[in-house]
Order: structure tokens, then C-alpha cells, then sequence
């Protein structure tokens, strides 16, 4: 066993309506004057409504900033940390999504006064320097996993995305409340429980830092989303099926925080870029495909986990065998979710495919990840293979 290391965030709080007390555990964290990033979708469904009565019964000062949009851009972080420091806030919540949970990361850090940091100066592994705001997230789909992770994703142009990996955007707390998963569409619901499954899937093959830890929270993670995900897609108010994917979304987070993902993520986010393809969905279209070219260098670990993507099947042969028949099933699994399964009904051109393929090859962080190397030609014939 190689040496490794595990971080993850100090305190995690799972309780339904813990919303309502969101303003409490703000306070603990040091929080007097508070900035709570979120979307419009948010603030138009009023999901945010019992943390911001709990913030007024707790006399807590509050600015809102609720202009987070999916895939947010550099130009909506400047005018959040701008906003943070004429409010002279003093602890950021992300409350939302992975996009308002990603603002918040970087509002905190880039906001605190003695940052002398610009945004330009702390995109890529390790750059940001210095200390940040106090920060809680609060998730409100089961996907991303970022209320736990140490990253953040920025659109720096019209096709391009830069990201932030830093320990300091680890948060101090997070809290998952499943009844703020309620209100989210089958389709939503859907490609974000998907995303969460990719998650652990590469985060249990990542070829550079896997460990017992992080393995351990990917098969339990897993265990979680795959018995929840069909009910809380087609059962949307059941919430003991929304509390388990929440809490598989955070767990398969917390694997691949640490053990990070692979080709799967480096072809899905090209597609985000250049046709603003949702990520889960990114991640749904091209997973099958990513994992038949893997299957040569990951048959065990694949076969290895085919019994908790699909407890009910009777798992026999060899690896590859067993393998084979995960995907064939994840495949059916997409079908069944209702979500699409080709890049050629998302009004994808196949000339476009080349120069997905190209900047496929620019996610050089993640493809090392990858259980087997992967070329331009490889990422190509994986498109084609999906279209």
C-alpha cells in the first residue's frame, strides 16, 4: 500500500429541517455578519426561506447575493467578493447547488481582508495562499459532493473553465437537510444522482491516489445512491430516498476529494463548455463508453463494485465478465431514468466531435487519474462511440 493522505471537512450535520438552524450552527463557526450565496431558482422557490427566519430570530446580520448561474462565471465571483467586502460580511454559507456552493468557496477566500490574491493568481493545484472567511455549504441536489470537496469551477470564458484545489476551500461545516431536495424536477434529480454514482465509480479506480479511505467511502456511497436513486427520481417526495442520495452524494464527494476523478469528468466537461450541457448529464452521456475502454486496465475494482450498483443480480464469472455486464446495466439504468443516452439527441454536430476531442485533452489533471491512458484518438473514438 502506498502512503496517502485524507482531508476532508471538521463537522457535517445531517438532519431533515436543519435549515432551520442554519443560523446557529453559522454562529459556532464565528459568523456575526453573513453573506448567503445562492441562485434565482432558489430564492424564486423560497427553499431559503427557513434559514433566513433563523437568521433574523438570531439578530444575524444578512446580505443575500442570489445571481449564481450555472457554470458560474469569473464576473459573478468578482461581484460577490466585491458585495462581501462592502457588507464587510465576515462568513459566507453557499446555499444551493454546486454553482453557489463554488461561488461561496471563492467569496470566502478572496473576500477576506487580508487576501491580496487575485482570481487570476489562485486557478490551478495548490496556488491560493493565506486564510479564508468561515464558510458552511448546504446542498440543495444530491450530485456535486462540493460541500465537501476542496475545489471550485470557473467559467473563465465563452468554452473554457479553469479550477481552484485547495485545502483552504474545504469548509467548516456542512449541512444536508434532505427537505431541501424535494422540490427537484425527475430530471434534475436524475442526472445529479448520477453524477454522484460517477463520483465514487472514479474515485474507486483513480489511479494515483486511491486508498482504503476513500475506497471505503466510495462503496458506501454507492450503497446509498444505488438503492434511492429509481425512487427519488419517479418518487420524488419520498424523502427517506432523498436523504440517501444526499448523503451518498457527500460520501462519494468526501472518496473523490481525495481519491480525484478521472476521463469520465475530462470528456463530460467539454461538453458543458461548448454546448452547456448540465454537468450530471455531461457525466451520464459519456460514462458507459469511458468504462468499456477502461475495462482492460479496471475489470477487478468494476467487478468489485457491480454488487452494490445492483445488489439484486447474482454476480458470476470472471472479472471482465462481470465488468461487461456493469455497464450493460449502468446503460439501462440511464434508459430507465429517462435521461438522454446519446450526444447525437443533445443537437451535437459530429463534426463537432474533433474539437471536443481536443480540449478533452487540455483536462490533463484528470486524465492522470485515469486506470488506463488516454490519447486524442481515444477521446475521439470514446465521442463516437457515445454519439
Amino acid at each position: 500500500m502506498n502512503g496517502f493522505g485524507f482531508t476532508t471537512c471538521p463537522n457535517i450535520v445531517c438532519e431533515r429541517g436543519g435549515a432551520r438552524e442554519l443560523a446557529g450552527l453559522c454562529r459556532e463557526t464565528g459568523m456575526r455578519r453573513v453573506m448567503l450565496v445562492t441562485d434565482p431558482g432558489i430564492v424564486r422557490l423560497g427553499l431559503h426561506k427557513p434559514a433566513l427566519a433563523g437568521f433574523e430570530a438570531a439578530d444575524t446580520a444578512l446580505t443575500l447575493f442570489d445571481r449564481v448561474e450555472a457554470d458560474p462565471a469569473e464576473s459573478t465571483i468578482l461581484a460577490a467578493v466585491k458585495r462581501a467586502r462592502e457588507e464587510n460580511v465576515d462568513g459566507v454559507v453557499g446555499f444551493g447547488g454546486g454553482s453557489s456552493m463554488d461561488v461561496a468557496k471563492l467569496v470566502a477566500l478572496l473576500a477576506h481582508p487580508d487576501t491580496k490574491q487575485a482570481i487570476g493568481d489562485v486557478y490551478g493545484v495548490g496556488n491560493a495562499k493565506g486564510r479564508r472567511l468561515p464558510l458552511v455549504l448546504v446542498p440543495t441536489t444530491a450530485g456535486t459532493g462540493s460541500e465537501v470537496t476542496p475545489i471550485a469551477i470557473v467559467t473563465t470564458g465563452e468554452t473554457t473553465k479553469m479550477g481552484v484545489v485547495s485545502p483552504l476551500l474545504l469548509p467548516d461545516a456542512a449541512l444536508l437537510d434532505a427537505e431541501l431536495t424535494l422540490g427537484l424536477p425527475p430530471a434534475v434529480t436524475a442526472a445529479t444522482g448520477v453524477d454522484a454514482m460517477v463520483h465514487a465509480i472514479e474515485a474507486y479506480t483513480s489511479r494515483i491516489r486511491k486508498n482504503p479511505i476513500s475506497d471505503g467511502l466510495a462503496r458506501e456511497a454507492l450503497g446509498h445512491l444505488s438503492r434511492s436513486i429509481h425512487t427519488a427520481v419517479h418518487e420524488g417526495d419520498n424523502l427517506e430516498a432523498r436523504e440517501h442520495m444526499l448523503l451518498g452524494a457527500m460520501l462519494a464527494g468526501q472518496a473523490f476529494a481525495n481519491a480525484p476523478v478521472a476521463a469520465v469528468h475530462a470528456l463530460a466537461y467539454p461538453l458543458g463548455g461548448q454546448f452547456h450541457i448540465p454537468h450530471g448529464l455531461s457525466n451520464s452521456l459519456v460514462l458507459p463508453h469511458v468504462m468499456r475502454f477502461n475495462i482492460s486496465h479496471a475489470a477487478a475494482p468494476y467487478a468489485e463494485l457491480a454488487p452494490l450498483v445492483f445488489p439484486d443480480t447474482h454476480w458470476s464469472g470472471s472479472d471482465q465478465s462481470i465488468a461487461n455486464d456493469l455497464i450493460d446495466r449502468i446503460e439501462g439504468l440511464i434508459e430507465s431514468l429517462e435521461l438522454p443516452d446519446r450526444l447525437e439527441r443533445m443537437d451535437i454536430a459530429p463534426e463537432a466531435l474533433t474539437g471536443l476531442a481536443e480540449d478533452a485533452m487540455g483536462q490533463q489533471r484528470l486524465l492522470v487519474n485515469n486506470p488506463r491512458e488516454v490519447s486524442y484518438d481515444d477521446a475521439l473514438a470514446i465521442y463516437r462511440a457515445a454519439y
